[in-house]
């Protein structure tokens, strides 16, 4: 059995990114391009001379200017959608209401606003189409590792997640995604936060704050700690995970890839030995995790290492073989995503909020245009 793969969104130039476009359809496209069961066949950009540009680089025979008629003409198993995410939903739930794709893989942060998010969701799930979200980080060696030792006891009960970030939508929803991962997709019961807004920082099309302060809680009463922006060094690693009889942070970029404390001292993990990459704790018992058996050289360092962006769609084509949810499902992104629009709506209505979420709106968004939030345009 085969899968044949479509594109929506090419982007510009992969060499070239800026705070318009990443071009991530390249990264998708060499995750597909590695599994031998999936043909890259079509792809849509609205400017063409992107989508031929795509095309000619990964030897696809179909080019369209609308995906619309990319779905119909070519019938794709497996849509990747890449562009911003203010168009996420639109194309997401179109494509899905086809009924033609039998998963769709869609880049992040989810939507722009949390009824999108909600939205997106709904449809695939009632048209029985598999949907994911490329939340990759989750997918490193120093993240499996962090998790397998997190799970092994060695600091003892998780009591707090702590991270910082350029913000909290776009950097943050990798985050937000990783820390759902170390908890076992608890429930969040409640958001508290804050936001300093006072110069324009738009990224692909979607307000982000200059500062913010988040702090959550999960129903089993492990606590979150995120600051953005000017407070983007509060945490000095790329995530820290305290608990009751140690610490262990994960980067940073400069330093060890892992390290744990127990006691008084530091202690550098090794995420290089044979299997970190491809193993993960299962809620049902430690099992091999199915990337590895689709790309064996996720494991050790004898071969070529896979970017966190192939290690996600593996992920998305082994669920679709065993017909059960991905890691990165509709679901689980909106676990994740769910915090970054309460925090926002914590900061507009200067409360804690209780979730679930009961706003569809981007409160952010919301408070930039009635004026509450005016931030000034950067020259």
């Amino acid at each position: 059995m085969g899968y044949d793969i479509g594109f929506i969104g090419t982007g510009a130039d992969p060499d070239d990114p800026d705070q318009d476009g990443f071009a991530m359809a390249y990264r998708h496209a060499s995750g597909y391009e590695a599994l031998d069961d999936c043909r890259l066949t079509a792809c849509a950009d609205i400017v063409r001379e992107n989508a031929e540009r795509f095309a000619a680089e990964y030897g696809i025979e179909h080019v369209y200017e609308q995906y619309e008629r990319m779905l119909a003409e070519t019938q794709p198993d497996v849509v990747s959608v890449c562009v911003p995410p203010g168009l996420h939903a639109d194309i997401v739930v179109g494509c899905a209401e086809t009924g033609v794709p039998d998963a769709i893989h869609c880049e992040k942060p989810m939507a722009k606003t949390w009824g999108d998010c909600r939205e997106m969701v709904r449809t695939c799930e009632e048209n029985g189409i598999q949907l994911s979200f490329n939340h990759q980080k989750r997918f490193g060696g120093p993240m499996r590792e962090a998790k397998r030792l997190l799970d092994d006891g060695a600091i003892g009960t998780l009591e707090r997640l702590e991270f910082s970030a350029e913000h909290l939508y776009d950097m943050g929803t990798h985050l937000f995604d990783v820390c759902s991962f170390m908890t076992d997709d608890e429930a969040v019961e409640w958001v508290m936060g804050q936001v300093d807004y006072r110069e324009e920082n738009v990224w692909f099309g979607a307000h982000n704050e200059n500062h913010g302060l988040a702090t959550w809680a999960y129903e089993d009463g492990t606590r979150g700690l995120a600051m953005t922006g000017e407070g983007s060094d509060y945490v000095d690693c790329y995530l820290r995970l305290r608990g009751s009889e140690g610490c262990i942070e994960v980067g940073p970029d400069d330093g060890p890839p892992l390290r744990l404390r127990r006691g008084s001292g530091w202690k550098t993990v090794d995420t290089n030995r044979e299997g970190v990459h491809g193993t993960s704790p299962s809620r049902l018992g430690r099992v091999r995790n199915r990337l590895v058996d689709r790309l064996p050289f996720l494991a050790g360092d004898d071969g070529p290492s896979a970017t966190y962006t192939e290690r996600a769609v593996a992920e998305v084509v082994a669920a679709l073989d065993a017909g059960r949810p991905p890691e990165i499902g509709g679901r689980a992104a909106l676990r994740s995503t769910e915090i970054i629009f309460a925090t926002w709506e914590s900061a507009r209505r200067r409360a804690r909020i209780d979730l679930p979420l009961g706003v569809d709106d981007n409160p952010l968004e919301s408070m930039v245009e009635a004026g509450e939030l005016t931030p000034r345009a950067v020259e």
